[in-house]
């Protein structure tokens, strides 16, 4: 019998984002986290934001420490001006360029449908959907002068199956919507 030869390859010889640029809404907690982790690990520069400013200084802390290039800023994405300064900071970092536009940023509130305000809807609609629809009209720039660039919504489940989320965070994660 002939002897088998290794065609793996480790995950660095397979995936390398070295020289990618890439903006992560949202990036100092749960998937956003894991997100800047992962691309920051392959090679990308990232820049990333929080509405938590003590929050966001502790990951970058530790994400300096394990020698990724993350930088990032505060920045409440359901606020219009908070988008415009996050994409003039993105703009000016990048020197105008960006690969990868990951618009993470998601919240709920859990009650039942019947017990939402209309402050309630408008909030989950700016952070959710607003947001993530902004985001890429104001990186639309950035990305096409980049020649190679990638848009991705993180969605849920909740937008396709009935959950026990609430019914405005299902219509704002409806994979559908875009």
């Amino acid at each position: 019998m002939a002897a088998h030869t290794n065609t793996q390859y480790s995950r660095e010889q397979r995936w390398s984002l070295h020289g990618m640029t890439a903006l992560v809404t949202g990036g100092t907690k749960g998937i956003g986290y894991a997100i800047v982790e992962e691309l920051a690990g392959l090679g990308a520069t990232v820049y990333t934001c929080s509405r938590n400013e003590v929050q966001l200084n502790e990951c970058l802390h530790e994400w300096e420490k394990k020698g990724f290039q993350v930088s990032g800023s505060v920045c409440d994405v359901a606020s219009e001006t908070d988008r415009n300064e996050l994409a003039n900071k993105v703009s000016s970092f990048f020197d105008g360029k960006l690969n990868i536009l990951i618009n993470n940023v998601g919240t709920n509130i859990w009650k039942p449908t019947v017990e939402y305000t209309t402050g309630d809807f408008s909030f989950l609609m700016k952070t959710n959907l607003e947001s993530a629809y902004h985001m890429c009209q104001l990186a639309h720039p950035l990305l096409k002068a980049s020649g190679a660039a990638n848009i991705v919504f993180i969605s849920s489940v909740a937008g396709v199956v009935l959950l026990d989320t609430g019914s405005i965070y299902a219509a704002t994660k409806d994979v559908n919507c875009y």
